[in-house]
């Protein structure tokens, strides 16, 4: 099979990080808006609309199309397509920041957590202090903070200069934080901070947008800034689903990079089948991500060599409906969640979760089950050492048409071979 005949999906998707030359013109500040278009978080929001909006710059009335660009802008980061734990209201929706230090604590085996956000950005808590405010905590709510306490990690929110808040961390007593936890933690702070300057920044434009003086030079300045912002937001999105998957893989000592080793092969195949770069860059991370679940399982169950009990047997079966249910509150990543939920599927069928057989499990969770078992063969495990590519190809094959799609099997020989 050739990568010209192996055509699922459409060739006319964007990249991920893709930037489109069509939009550029002589004015510097539309080029640095058309280079933010490719973003991750815009990636699926821009509309054909919008694209052409860009490319009129022979405009009479500069301002308006500036105005009109802007609009489009905070409408694609409204609240609602950004990170939705954030720019909250009113005192009742900042619960959700206590599921958020408690899911933090449950992924990196922490004893606490507390989440604080200076005042400017703690809206809707009817707060006088001038400081931080307490927004969310894993402990009990009657429990007093000991905010001096020497074991503290202390991770700032911040982007540039300015600081939103603060992320506490307390380790259980004689047990250490992993580095890849911590670096997932300071990831995912400045990813909470850039969406927020983000908001505040969308709100202020909007503002601006309603005064009738306002100038062009002012207007440039506002898109210059929203889309310096959105390019930085880009940035750490990326770093985030990276350091995630570092931090699921620290979870085993066995499965040290497995993730990686993944997305790195699913891509490899995308490559050889000649998606295109959209469909490409999910499929690369939905790879990165397709055992999100086993971080919120504890390491032990994973590095047992004995019998594993009936619970156990539960949680590891569970985990990439844990990992669903994790990706759907991250709306960035939601198109990657089908490839995900689905790469349990088998060809004949007899997979899970749904029984999903032949072509109608999406392709992407295909390419990543096949890339998946492949790596996984490749490598040590606790009990048998890893396999030449020969015998793991070997295995591979036998299982097609029962386990994997024969087309994507003879893909994956055929790539190797050269």
């Amino acid at each position: 099979m050739t990568k010209e005949n192996y055509n699922e999906t459409e060739k006319n998707g964007v990249s991920v990080f893709s930037r489109s030359a069509e939009l550029l013109g002589e004015d510097p500040l539309e080029e640095i808006f058309a280079l933010n278009l490719g973003d991750f978080l815009t990636e699926h929001l821009i509309s054909d609309e919008l694209a052409q909006k860009i490319k009129q710059h022979d405009s009479k009335d500069k301002a308006e199309s500036l105005k009109k660009q802007l609009k489009e802008l905070i409408s694609i980061y409204s609240i609602n397509n950004t990170l939705s734990v954030l720019g909250f209201t009113h005192k009742e929706d900042y619960v959700i920041y206590n599921s958020i230090a408690k899911t933090i604590v449950q992924m990196i085996d922490a004893k606490e957590c507390h989440i604080f956000l200076s005042n400017e950005y703690a809206t809707g808590l009817d707060n006088e202090s001038t400081g931080i405010v307490l927004v969310g905590s894993s402990a009990n709510p009657d429990e007093i903070i000991d905010c001096d306490n020497p074991a503290l990690i202390n991770i700032s929110m911040h982007y540039g200069s300015e600081n939103t808040g603060i992320i506490m961390l307390l380790p259980k007593e004689n047990k250490n934080i992993s580095p890849e936890f911590i670096k997932l933690i300071e990831v995912t702070s400045r990813l909470f901070a850039i969406s927020m300057i983000l908001q505040k920044l969308t709100d202020e434009t909007a503002k601006t947008l309603e005064d009738t003086s306002v100038t062009s030079s002012e207007l440039q300045h506002y898109r210059a800034e929203l889309t310096a912002v959105i390019g930085d937001l880009g940035t750490e999105q990326q770093n985030f689903v990276e350091m995630l998957a570092k931090a699921v893989d620290a979870k085993s000592e066995y499965h040290n990079n497995h993730s990686q080793h993944v997305a790195d092969m699913a891509k490899m195949l995308c490559e050889y089948l000649g998606l295109n770069e959209k469909t490409k860059d999910l499929i690369y991370y939905a790879g990165l991500l397709q055992n999100i679940g086993k971080i919120t399982l504890p390491e032990e169950l994973f590095n047992k060599k004995g019998k594993l009990s009936k619970e156990d047997w539960e949680a590891l079966q569970n985990h990439p409906n844990v990992g669903v249910s994790l990706l759907m509150s991250i709306n960035f990543l939601s198109e990657v969640i089908p490839y995900i939920h689905y790469h349990k599927e088998r060809w004949d069928g007899r997979g899970e979760p749904e029984g999903l057989r032949g072509y109608s499990i999406p392709l992407g969770s295909r390419i990543i089950a096949l890339a998946d078992a492949y790596c996984a063969l490749r490598e040590d495990r606790p009990y048998r050492k890893a396999m030449d590519e020969q015998e793991a190809l070997r295995i591979i094959k036998e299982e097609s048409e029962s386990k994997w799609d024969p087309a994507l099997v003879n893909a994956l020989e055929c790539m190797l071979s050269k």
